[in-house]
């Protein structure tokens, strides 16, 4: 079993605090990138809107989520010590599992064969949709 990421927010008012944590983190990032288009101060007036900055926050808090990868039975032996609801998408024997432990209620999983990078990204916009989305 491994672990992608650090972000595992314990609780609804944990994870608003972590969200609004990388906003500036976000703002920076969308500031740099607009930079780097050659935006002169104009087209990045008109541009650069609060509903692109959001949903850089929206991207970067998905994309630091903590993530565990293993094989089924690894995820199962770690799914048994814990009373969760279990949200899976896939195919249930499909020999690999990525999960992600919503606020210590929800875990958000999703098998996957080979591709683990795209199984961690797919996840954590998924966790990002059904969990966060609305808390933060």
């Amino acid at each position: 079993m491994n672990t992608h990421g650090f972000l595992a927010p314990e609780s609804e008012a944990d994870a608003r605090e972590r969200f609004e944590a990388v906003g500036p983190a976000a703002q920076t990032v969308v500031k740099e990138t607009a930079k780097a288009m050659a935006f002169d101060a104009d087209e990045y007036d008109e541009r650069v809107t609060g509903e692109v900055v959001e949903t850089a926050r929206d991207a970067l808090f998905a994309s630091l989520l903590e993530v565990r990868t293993g094989t089924r039975e690894e995820y199962e032996a770690w799914l048994a010590d814990r009373d969760r609801e279990v949200v899976e998408r896939g195919n249930e024997n499909v020999s690999r599992v990525a999960w992600h432990d919503a606020l210590g209620e929800t875990v958000v999983a999703a098998t996957y064969e080979s591709e683990e990078q795209a199984a961690i990204g797919a996840l954590r916009r998924q966790a990002f949709g059904q969990v966060y989305h609305d808390v933060v």
